[in-house]
């Protein structure tokens, strides 16, 4: 099979490892790639949002199958387009991307279905969002309620934080369109996890649970980012917990989405948090996550791609799934200044020297290739990903991994996993 990947960072990187075991592969396209993906597959200059040049370049190359990795494509309609012009892709349309693209419409379904979910209330003034601030106290959480690229959600401690942000989504419009509207939801307080499953519109199949570091700083202090780090399986999920999430909140959606005409094909990821009462649904992303991927991944011994074509084809029912049983850690290494500025352009060292250990796998996520050489090309730069039969042995592989790599102005946190090593 010809098979291309959509996107250029760690997810990407990961899944295109992946990929490439497969004995279905036989060439491997990623566009656009980064530097650590152009050792796995020909990278491709066109961009994740380029739904057309990429229809043609799939449609020119003769591809069998298409995995979209970043969540803009998905939204806007890449699969729609795609399966307009018969070519075979991973990854649920725009209607039922909609669980991402707009925060109102899946707390929507998910209280349709009757799931767990939380208090919320959606809003397009802002005079009348702040009055209900003002009026229901803190904490409390302001999201954006359309794509804000993982961003444009606020954890608000104070009333005045959650007027802040307010202002800043839907008055200076720092995050466009998608902050046409806001939801306001209640602070739930827990611990979270992030809960994939494979979903053919009608059969679900799960992964192995993750849970991710969201805050740029160590003690989860500092500003959202992307992920700064990752580790799986998560300690503090029991077995009956996860399957009280896939009934009671993942199946009833699915159910939903198929009864309101919009079956849900592709990865469903559903953030949890786990709560005294029990768990509840924080959001739906409608794509991997990012690094829960460099995670979840390497840890999956089946053919992703024997999985892909059940999830397209509509018999998740008929695959099953099998998983290593080590644990995997990931730290993100970042630019200096991220998430906010930050700069491009320097010399990554020491990568073959980290992955000396056949336990540790570097996913690049902002990385270009000149020659021999790596340069940084993003805010998060790295995922240094490792497996072992702890937590505190994978955790201790990432760490010497990452300490192997070096470029200017580098920044990790020092603290991915250690609840998880303590909790063992």
């Amino acid at each position: 099979m010809k098979i291309l990947v959509v996107g250029s960072g760690g997810r990407e990187h990961a899944l295109c490892w992946k990929i490439a075991q497969s004995p279905h592969c036989d060439e491997l396209f990623c566009a656009p790639g980064n530097g650590g993906i152009a050792k796995l597959a020909e990278c491709v200059p066109i961009a994740p949002e380029e739904i057309e040049e990429l229809g043609d370049f799939a449609e020119r190359e003769d591809i069998d199958l298409t995995v979209v990795g970043p969540e803009r494509p998905l939204i806007i309609g890449i699969v729609d387009h795609f399966e307009s012009r018969g070519l075979p892709i991973y990854g649920p349309n725009a209607a039922a991307a909609r669980l991402e693209g707009s925060k109102a419409f899946a707390n929507e379904v998910v209280e349709k279905a009757g799931a767990p979910g939380k208090q919320f209330r959606v809003f397009s003034s802002p005079e009348e969002a702040s009055a209900y601030v003002r009026e229901q106290g803190a904490p409390i959480v302001v999201k954006a309620d359309g794509d804000a690229a993982g961003k444009g959600v606020v954890v608000a401690e104070t009333v005045d934080d959650a007027l802040d942000a307010i202002e800043e989504v839907m008055v200076e419009k720092a995050f466009g369109p998608a902050g046409d509207r806001v939801v306001i939801e209640e602070c739930l307080v827990g611990q979270e996890c992030s809960i994939k499953v494979f979903c053919d519109g009608e059969n679900i199949l799960p992964m192995v649970p993750s849970q991710d570091y969201k805050r740029i700083y160590d003690g989860d202090e500092g500003p959202n980012t992307g992920g700064m780090g990752c580790y799986s399986p998560v300690p503090v999920l029991s077995d009956d917990a996860l399957e009280q999430i896939l009934t009671d909140i993942i199946e009833p959606t699915v159910r939903q989405m198929a009864e309101d005409g919009t079956p849900y094909r592709g990865t469903l990821y559903a953030g949890i948090i786990l709560t005294e009462e029990g768990p509840r649904l924080l959001e739906y992303n409608c794509r991997f996550g990012d690094p829960e991927t460099q995670v979840v991944v390497p840890r999956l011994e089946s053919d992703i791609v024997e999985l892909f074509l059940a999830t397209i084809e509509g018999r998740l029912d008929a695959v099953d799934a099998t998983w290593r049983d080590e644990r995997a850690v990931c730290v993100v290494i970042a630019s200096g200044g991220y998430p906010g500025h930050y700069e491009k352009g320097r010399e990554i060292t020491g990568l073959k020297e980290a992955e000396a250990d056949e336990n540790v796998i570097v996913f690049h996520a902002g990385t270009k290739r000149f020659g021999r050489r790596y340069m940084t090309d993003g805010g998060r730069v790295l995922g240094v990903t490792a497996l072992g039969r702890t937590f505190e042995e994978a955790r201790d592989r990432a760490y010497n991994g990452v300490g192997r790599i070096d470029f200017e102005d580098m920044y990790f946190r020092t603290d991915i996993a250690e609840r998880a090593v303590g909790s063992e």
